[in-house]
């Protein structure tokens, strides 16, 4: 996948959580509020709550958070190799669909975000 594809995924679930807000604000709304509350610094820094969504993400095969949050995490300070380790500890848990995920859009994705911040 290039990089115009990854972002433009990212691009895509934003655009759909905003045309969802239109029919169900309130929802959309509390939503946010929720999801900014988890991934509030606290005990545990933004990045690693970032890694750790990222490995859910790949366990549940969920594209859009894996997008989601390897960008979260890199834009959190996370190294490649962080990335790289959460993601393959999930493999663990997730077998063959996760190491796939990782050997794909994982590395697809921090290929395609850390273009951006070097």
């Amino acid at each position: 996948m290039d990089g115009n594809v990854i972002e433009d995924s990212l691009l895509d679930y934003k655009e759909g959580l905003g045309e969802l807000a239109k029919h169900l604000p309130d929802v959309v709304q509390n939503y946010i509020k929720f999801t900014d509350a988890c991934f509030e610094e606290g005990t545990l820094s933004k990045k690693t709550k970032h890694l750790i969504a990222l490995g859910l993400g790949v366990y549940s095969n969920d594209e859009y958070c894996i997008i989601y949050h390897t960008k979260g995490a890199i834009d959190n300070g996370a190294s490649r190799q962080e990335i790289i380790e959460a993601a393959a500890v999930t493999t663990a848990f997730g077998g063959g669909v996760s190491m796939s995920q990782t050997i794909t859009l994982v590395q697809d994705a921090l290929s395609s975000f850390q273009k951006h911040t070097h």
